[in-house]
Protein backbone atom coordinates (compact mmCIF):
# COMPACT_ATOMS: atom_id res chain seq x y z
CA UNK A 1 0.00 0.00 0.00
CA UNK A 2 1.23 3.50 -0.84
CA UNK A 3 -0.59 6.54 0.42
CA UNK A 4 -0.34 10.26 0.80
CA UNK A 5 -1.04 11.98 4.10
CA UNK A 6 -3.38 14.49 2.50
CA UNK A 7 -7.09 14.32 3.22
CA UNK A 8 -9.05 12.73 0.43
CA UNK A 9 -11.32 15.67 -0.29
CA UNK A 10 -12.94 15.24 -3.71
CA UNK A 11 -10.07 13.39 -5.39
CA UNK A 12 -11.30 10.83 -7.94
CA UNK A 13 -10.99 7.15 -7.04
CA UNK A 14 -11.65 3.81 -8.71
CA UNK A 15 -12.29 0.32 -7.35
CA UNK A 16 -11.00 -2.34 -9.72
CA UNK A 17 -12.00 -6.02 -9.50
CA UNK A 18 -9.95 -8.86 -10.91
CA UNK A 19 -12.70 -9.80 -13.38
CA UNK A 20 -12.39 -6.35 -14.97
CA UNK A 21 -15.39 -4.60 -13.42
CA UNK A 22 -14.63 -1.03 -12.34
CA UNK A 23 -16.51 1.31 -9.99
CA UNK A 24 -15.73 5.03 -10.04
CA UNK A 25 -16.18 7.33 -7.06
CA UNK A 26 -14.35 9.68 -4.72
CA UNK A 27 -11.41 9.08 -2.42
CA UNK A 28 -12.27 8.36 1.19
CA UNK A 29 -9.58 8.26 3.84
CA UNK A 30 -6.00 8.33 2.56
CA UNK A 31 -5.19 8.96 -1.09
CA UNK A 32 -3.08 6.40 -2.97
CA UNK A 33 -3.48 2.73 -3.79
CA UNK A 34 -4.16 -0.51 -1.98
CA UNK A 35 -4.85 -4.16 -2.81
CA UNK A 36 -6.83 -6.92 -1.08
CA UNK A 37 -9.66 -9.40 -1.36
CA UNK A 38 -12.99 -7.59 -1.88
CA UNK A 39 -15.58 -8.82 0.64
CA UNK A 40 -18.83 -7.36 1.94
CA UNK A 41 -19.97 -6.91 5.53
CA UNK A 42 -23.68 -6.65 6.31
CA UNK A 43 -23.46 -4.96 9.71
CA UNK A 44 -25.36 -1.69 10.06
CA UNK A 45 -23.14 -0.58 12.96
CA UNK A 46 -19.85 -1.55 14.58
CA UNK A 47 -17.58 -0.34 11.77
CA UNK A 48 -14.80 0.59 14.22
CA UNK A 49 -14.69 -2.94 15.59
CA UNK A 50 -14.75 -4.34 12.05
CA UNK A 51 -11.90 -2.18 10.81
CA UNK A 52 -9.67 -3.08 13.78
CA UNK A 53 -10.44 -6.83 13.68
CA UNK A 54 -7.19 -8.63 12.71
CA UNK A 55 -9.25 -11.25 10.84
CA UNK A 56 -9.76 -8.65 8.09
CA UNK A 57 -6.04 -8.52 7.26
CA UNK A 58 -5.49 -8.09 3.48
CA UNK A 59 -9.18 -7.55 2.75
CA UNK A 60 -10.98 -4.59 1.18
CA UNK A 61 -14.25 -4.38 3.08
CA UNK A 62 -17.44 -3.19 1.39
CA UNK A 63 -20.04 -1.77 3.80
CA UNK A 64 -23.53 -2.77 2.67
CA UNK A 65 -25.15 -0.23 5.02
CA UNK A 66 -25.63 2.90 2.88
CA UNK A 67 -24.28 5.49 5.33
CA UNK A 68 -21.11 4.95 7.34
CA UNK A 69 -19.29 7.15 9.85
CA UNK A 70 -22.26 8.61 11.73
CA UNK A 71 -20.79 7.88 15.17
CA UNK A 72 -17.24 8.92 14.33
CA UNK A 73 -14.24 7.25 15.98
CA UNK A 74 -13.40 6.90 19.67
CA UNK A 75 -10.48 5.58 21.72
CA UNK A 76 -12.37 2.80 23.50
CA UNK A 77 -13.81 0.47 20.85
CA UNK A 78 -10.73 -0.71 18.94
CA UNK A 79 -10.39 -4.49 18.86
CA UNK A 80 -6.63 -4.25 18.36
CA UNK A 81 -3.88 -1.65 18.16
CA UNK A 82 -4.54 -0.62 14.54
CA UNK A 83 -6.83 -0.82 11.51
CA UNK A 84 -6.21 -4.10 9.68
CA UNK A 85 -8.41 -3.82 6.58
CA UNK A 86 -6.51 -3.09 3.38
CA UNK A 87 -9.19 -0.69 2.14
CA UNK A 88 -12.71 0.50 2.88
CA UNK A 89 -15.63 0.97 0.48
CA UNK A 90 -18.70 3.02 1.42
CA UNK A 91 -21.55 4.63 -0.44
CA UNK A 92 -22.36 7.71 1.62
CA UNK A 93 -19.84 8.87 4.25
CA UNK A 94 -21.35 10.87 7.11
CA UNK A 95 -20.41 14.52 6.70
CA UNK A 96 -20.37 15.24 10.45
CA UNK A 97 -19.99 12.57 13.17
CA UNK A 98 -22.47 12.81 16.03
CA UNK A 99 -21.80 10.79 19.19
CA UNK A 100 -20.80 11.85 22.68
CA UNK A 101 -17.96 9.29 22.69
CA UNK A 102 -16.46 10.34 19.35
CA UNK A 103 -13.09 12.10 19.43
CA UNK A 104 -12.64 12.41 15.63
CA UNK A 105 -14.24 11.35 12.36
CA UNK A 106 -13.83 7.99 10.64
CA UNK A 107 -12.33 9.80 7.65
CA UNK A 108 -9.71 11.39 9.91
CA UNK A 109 -8.75 8.02 11.37
CA UNK A 110 -8.46 6.39 7.95
CA UNK A 111 -6.14 9.21 6.85
CA UNK A 112 -4.10 9.00 10.06
CA UNK A 113 -3.54 5.26 9.60
CA UNK A 114 -2.97 5.45 5.85
CA UNK A 115 -6.01 3.39 4.87
CA UNK A 116 -7.11 4.01 1.29
CA UNK A 117 -10.86 3.99 0.69
CA UNK A 118 -13.48 4.95 -1.85
CA UNK A 119 -16.96 6.48 -1.47
CA UNK A 120 -19.84 7.45 -3.69
CA UNK A 121 -20.16 4.15 -5.53
CA UNK A 122 -23.16 1.84 -5.84
CA UNK A 123 -22.31 -0.57 -3.02
CA UNK A 124 -25.55 -2.47 -3.60
CA UNK A 125 -24.51 -3.28 -7.18
CA UNK A 126 -21.03 -4.20 -5.95
CA UNK A 127 -22.42 -6.52 -3.26
CA UNK A 128 -24.71 -8.24 -5.77
CA UNK A 129 -21.71 -8.69 -8.08
CA UNK A 130 -19.64 -10.30 -5.30
CA UNK A 131 -22.56 -12.54 -4.34
CA UNK A 132 -22.79 -13.79 -7.92
CA UNK A 133 -19.09 -14.00 -8.77
CA UNK A 134 -17.60 -14.53 -5.28
CA UNK A 135 -15.05 -12.60 -3.27
CA UNK A 136 -12.12 -11.65 -5.47
CA UNK A 137 -8.87 -9.75 -5.66
CA UNK A 138 -9.31 -6.01 -5.99
CA UNK A 139 -7.58 -2.65 -5.73
CA UNK A 140 -8.51 0.92 -4.86
CA UNK A 141 -6.67 3.70 -6.67
CA UNK A 142 -7.10 7.43 -6.06
CA UNK A 143 -5.41 10.66 -7.01
CA UNK A 144 -2.16 10.20 -8.89
CA UNK A 145 -2.36 6.39 -8.48
CA UNK A 146 -5.10 6.21 -11.13
CA UNK A 147 -3.89 4.89 -14.47
CA UNK A 148 -5.41 3.32 -17.58
CA UNK A 149 -8.09 0.74 -16.82
CA UNK A 150 -6.23 -2.15 -18.44
CA UNK A 151 -3.10 -1.39 -16.43
CA UNK A 152 -5.01 -1.31 -13.14
CA UNK A 153 -6.80 -4.59 -13.90
CA UNK A 154 -3.46 -6.23 -14.69
CA UNK A 155 -1.99 -4.99 -11.41
CA UNK A 156 -4.92 -6.41 -9.47
CA UNK A 157 -4.64 -9.75 -11.27
CA UNK A 158 -0.96 -9.92 -10.26
CA UNK A 159 -1.85 -9.94 -6.55
CA UNK A 160 -1.82 -13.17 -4.47
CA UNK A 161 -5.05 -15.07 -3.80
CA UNK A 162 -6.50 -15.46 -0.30
CA UNK A 163 -6.64 -19.22 -0.75
CA UNK A 164 -3.28 -20.52 0.40
CA UNK A 165 -2.43 -17.32 2.29
CA UNK A 166 -0.75 -17.77 5.68
CA UNK A 167 -1.52 -14.59 7.60
CA UNK A 168 -2.11 -15.45 11.25
CA UNK A 169 1.51 -14.86 12.30
CA UNK A 170 1.41 -11.40 10.68
CA UNK A 171 -1.32 -10.19 13.02
CA UNK A 172 -0.60 -12.08 16.25
CA UNK A 173 1.22 -10.63 19.24
CA UNK A 174 4.99 -11.15 19.28
CA UNK A 175 5.19 -11.17 23.10
CA UNK A 176 2.98 -12.91 25.64
CA UNK A 177 0.83 -10.71 27.89
CA UNK A 178 -1.73 -11.20 30.65
CA UNK A 179 -5.31 -9.96 30.94
CA UNK A 180 -6.09 -10.25 34.68
CA UNK A 181 -9.32 -11.68 36.02
CA UNK A 182 -12.00 -9.21 37.03
CA UNK A 183 -12.64 -9.79 40.72
CA UNK A 184 -11.65 -13.14 42.20
CA UNK A 185 -9.46 -15.30 39.98
CA UNK A 186 -11.08 -18.69 39.35
CA UNK A 187 -9.17 -20.12 36.39
CA UNK A 188 -6.05 -19.70 34.26
CA UNK A 189 -6.44 -19.93 30.48
CA UNK A 190 -3.73 -20.02 27.83
CA UNK A 191 -5.07 -18.14 24.79
CA UNK A 192 -3.24 -18.75 21.51
CA UNK A 193 -3.36 -15.51 19.52
CA UNK A 194 -4.05 -16.16 15.84
CA UNK A 195 -5.55 -12.67 15.42
CA UNK A 196 -7.40 -12.24 18.70
CA UNK A 197 -9.87 -9.40 19.26
CA UNK A 198 -9.50 -7.34 22.43
CA UNK A 199 -13.01 -8.09 23.67
CA UNK A 200 -12.40 -11.86 23.73
CA UNK A 201 -10.02 -12.02 26.74
CA UNK A 202 -12.15 -9.32 28.35
CA UNK A 203 -15.23 -11.58 28.19
CA UNK A 204 -13.22 -14.33 29.85
CA UNK A 205 -11.77 -11.97 32.47
CA UNK A 206 -15.32 -10.94 33.42
CA UNK A 207 -15.88 -14.57 34.41
CA UNK A 208 -12.90 -14.77 36.76
CA UNK A 209 -10.40 -16.07 34.20
CA UNK A 210 -6.80 -14.88 34.12
CA UNK A 211 -5.95 -14.96 30.42
CA UNK A 212 -2.38 -15.46 29.25
CA UNK A 213 -2.31 -14.43 25.57
CA UNK A 214 0.47 -16.28 23.74
CA UNK A 215 1.99 -15.72 20.28
CA UNK A 216 0.78 -17.84 17.37
CA UNK A 217 4.14 -19.66 17.48
CA UNK A 218 3.55 -20.89 21.06
CA UNK A 219 4.60 -24.47 21.74
CA UNK A 220 3.10 -27.17 23.92
CA UNK A 221 5.77 -26.37 26.50
CA UNK A 222 4.84 -22.67 26.46
CA UNK A 223 1.19 -23.50 27.05
CA UNK A 224 1.67 -26.01 29.86
CA UNK A 225 4.30 -23.92 31.65
CA UNK A 226 1.24 -21.91 32.75
CA UNK A 227 -0.53 -24.97 34.26
CA UNK A 228 -3.70 -23.84 32.50
CA UNK A 229 -7.21 -24.90 33.44
CA UNK A 230 -8.18 -24.42 29.78
CA UNK A 231 -6.73 -23.53 26.39
CA UNK A 232 -8.32 -21.12 23.91
CA UNK A 233 -7.60 -20.70 20.18
CA UNK A 234 -8.66 -17.35 18.70
CA UNK A 235 -10.01 -15.99 15.45
CA UNK A 236 -7.59 -14.95 12.72
CA UNK A 237 -7.09 -14.31 8.99
CA UNK A 238 -6.05 -16.41 6.04
CA UNK A 239 -6.38 -20.00 4.92
CA UNK A 240 -6.55 -22.56 7.77
CA UNK A 241 -4.97 -25.13 5.46
CA UNK A 242 -1.66 -23.30 6.03
CA UNK A 243 -1.81 -23.42 9.84
CA UNK A 244 0.32 -26.49 10.53
CA UNK A 245 1.79 -25.13 13.77
CA UNK A 246 -1.55 -24.32 15.44
CA UNK A 247 -2.99 -27.66 14.30
CA UNK A 248 -0.07 -29.52 15.88
CA UNK A 249 -0.46 -27.54 19.11
CA UNK A 250 -4.20 -28.19 19.28
CA UNK A 251 -3.57 -31.88 18.66
CA UNK A 252 -1.26 -31.91 21.67
CA UNK A 253 -3.86 -30.12 23.80
CA UNK A 254 -6.54 -32.61 22.79
CA UNK A 255 -4.20 -35.51 23.63
CA UNK A 256 -3.89 -34.11 27.17
CA UNK A 257 -7.69 -33.74 27.44
CA UNK A 258 -7.41 -30.15 28.64
CA UNK A 259 -10.67 -28.17 28.32
CA UNK A 260 -10.51 -26.41 24.94
CA UNK A 261 -12.48 -23.62 23.28
CA UNK A 262 -11.90 -22.19 19.81
CA UNK A 263 -13.60 -19.47 17.80
CA UNK A 264 -13.52 -18.71 14.07
CA UNK A 265 -10.00 -19.66 12.90
CA UNK A 266 -9.84 -21.73 16.09
CA UNK A 267 -12.91 -23.66 14.92
CA UNK A 268 -11.20 -24.43 11.64
CA UNK A 269 -8.06 -25.53 13.50
CA UNK A 270 -10.16 -27.90 15.63
CA UNK A 271 -11.74 -29.26 12.46
CA UNK A 272 -8.33 -29.99 10.99
CA UNK A 273 -7.05 -31.51 14.25
CA UNK A 274 -10.04 -33.88 14.22
CA UNK A 275 -9.31 -34.93 10.63
CA UNK A 276 -11.87 -32.81 8.76
CA UNK A 277 -11.00 -30.67 5.75
CA UNK A 278 -11.56 -26.95 5.21
CA UNK A 279 -12.62 -25.06 2.09
CA UNK A 280 -13.06 -21.50 0.86
CA UNK A 281 -16.58 -20.10 0.82
CA UNK A 282 -17.75 -18.33 -2.33
CA UNK A 283 -18.24 -14.97 -0.62
CA UNK A 284 -18.08 -15.79 3.09
CA UNK A 285 -20.06 -14.59 6.09
CA UNK A 286 -19.37 -11.10 7.42
CA UNK A 287 -21.62 -8.97 9.58
CA UNK A 288 -23.48 -8.93 12.88
CA UNK A 289 -26.84 -10.33 11.77
CA UNK A 290 -26.23 -13.98 10.85
CA UNK A 291 -28.74 -16.62 12.10
CA UNK A 292 -27.20 -19.73 13.65
CA UNK A 293 -28.90 -22.65 15.37
CA UNK A 294 -27.33 -24.21 18.45
CA UNK A 295 -28.25 -27.84 17.87
CA UNK A 296 -27.63 -28.75 21.51
CA UNK A 297 -30.52 -26.52 22.62
CA UNK A 298 -32.48 -25.83 19.43
CA UNK A 299 -32.11 -22.11 20.06
CA UNK A 300 -31.58 -19.76 17.11
CA UNK A 301 -29.05 -16.99 17.75
CA UNK A 302 -28.30 -13.81 15.83
CA UNK A 303 -24.51 -13.82 15.63
CA UNK A 304 -21.44 -11.88 14.47
CA UNK A 305 -19.39 -13.46 11.65
CA UNK A 306 -16.18 -12.84 9.79
CA UNK A 307 -15.00 -15.90 7.90
CA UNK A 308 -14.20 -16.79 4.33
CA UNK A 309 -13.31 -20.43 5.03
CA UNK A 310 -15.31 -23.23 6.66
CA UNK A 311 -14.98 -26.75 8.04
CA UNK A 312 -16.08 -29.65 5.84
CA UNK A 313 -17.78 -31.95 8.36
CA UNK A 314 -20.96 -34.06 8.06
CA UNK A 315 -24.00 -32.20 9.41
CA UNK A 316 -26.27 -35.08 10.33
CA UNK A 317 -24.09 -37.77 11.83
CA UNK A 318 -21.63 -38.28 14.66
CA UNK A 319 -18.08 -38.71 13.36
CA UNK A 320 -15.44 -40.98 14.84
CA UNK A 321 -12.08 -39.21 15.33
CA UNK A 322 -8.82 -40.14 17.06
CA UNK A 323 -10.06 -38.08 20.02
CA UNK A 324 -13.44 -39.77 20.24
CA UNK A 325 -16.82 -38.88 18.83
CA UNK A 326 -17.38 -35.42 17.30
CA UNK A 327 -20.45 -33.70 15.95
CA UNK A 328 -21.53 -30.43 14.37
CA UNK A 329 -23.03 -28.40 17.22
CA UNK A 330 -24.02 -25.22 15.35
CA UNK A 331 -25.16 -24.57 11.78
CA UNK A 332 -25.84 -21.40 9.78
CA UNK A 333 -29.49 -21.22 8.82
CA UNK A 334 -28.76 -19.23 5.66
CA UNK A 335 -26.64 -21.85 3.91
CA UNK A 336 -26.02 -24.84 6.25
CA UNK A 337 -22.35 -23.96 6.77
CA UNK A 338 -20.78 -25.63 9.82
CA UNK A 339 -20.72 -23.05 12.62
CA UNK A 340 -19.58 -25.18 15.54
CA UNK A 341 -18.01 -28.48 16.57
CA UNK A 342 -17.93 -30.40 19.82
CA UNK A 343 -16.33 -33.55 21.09
CA UNK A 344 -18.64 -35.92 22.95
CA UNK A 345 -15.99 -37.85 24.86
CA UNK A 346 -13.79 -35.04 26.17
CA UNK A 347 -14.12 -31.32 27.02
CA UNK A 348 -13.54 -29.52 23.71
CA UNK A 349 -15.76 -27.37 21.50
CA UNK A 350 -15.58 -24.49 19.04
CA UNK A 351 -17.74 -22.09 17.07
CA UNK A 352 -17.13 -20.43 13.73
CA UNK A 353 -18.60 -17.07 14.72
CA UNK A 354 -17.68 -14.42 17.33
CA UNK A 355 -19.39 -14.78 20.72
CA UNK A 356 -17.56 -11.74 22.14
CA UNK A 357 -19.68 -9.80 19.60
CA UNK A 358 -18.47 -6.25 19.96
CA UNK A 359 -20.52 -4.23 18.96
CA UNK A 360 -23.18 -6.92 19.33
CA UNK A 361 -25.37 -8.93 19.21
CA UNK A 362 -24.89 -10.77 22.49
CA UNK A 363 -26.98 -13.90 21.91
CA UNK A 364 -23.91 -16.16 22.04
CA UNK A 365 -22.20 -14.83 25.18
CA UNK A 366 -23.27 -18.04 26.94
CA UNK A 367 -20.46 -19.87 25.15
CA UNK A 368 -17.93 -18.35 27.56
CA UNK A 369 -20.05 -19.77 30.40
CA UNK A 370 -19.97 -23.14 28.65
CA UNK A 371 -16.16 -22.95 28.62
CA UNK A 372 -16.20 -22.16 32.36
CA UNK A 373 -18.44 -25.17 32.94
CA UNK A 374 -15.98 -27.44 31.13
CA UNK A 375 -13.14 -26.20 33.35
CA UNK A 376 -15.28 -26.61 36.47
CA UNK A 377 -16.13 -30.16 35.44
CA UNK A 378 -12.50 -31.03 34.78
CA UNK A 379 -11.43 -29.60 38.14
CA UNK A 380 -14.15 -31.55 39.94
Amino acid sequence: MTTSTRGAGQAPAVLVLEDGRIFRGRAYGAVGETFGEAVFSTGMTGYQETLTDPSYDRQIVVATAPQIGNTGWNDEDDESGRIWVSGYVVRDPARVPSNWRASRSLDDELVAQGVVGISGIDTRALTRHLRERGSMRSGIFSGEAIAADAELVARVQAQPHMKGASLYEEVATKEAYVVPAVGEKRFTVAAVDLGIKGMTPQRMAERGIEVHVLPATATEEDVYALSPDGVFFSNGPGDPATAEGPVALMTAVLARRTPLFGICFGNQILGRALGFGTYKLKYGHRGINQPVQDRTTGKVEVTAHNHGFAVDAPLDQVSETKFGRAEVSHVCLNDDVVEGLQLLDQPAFSVQYHPEAAAGPHDAAYLFDRFVSLMEGQRA
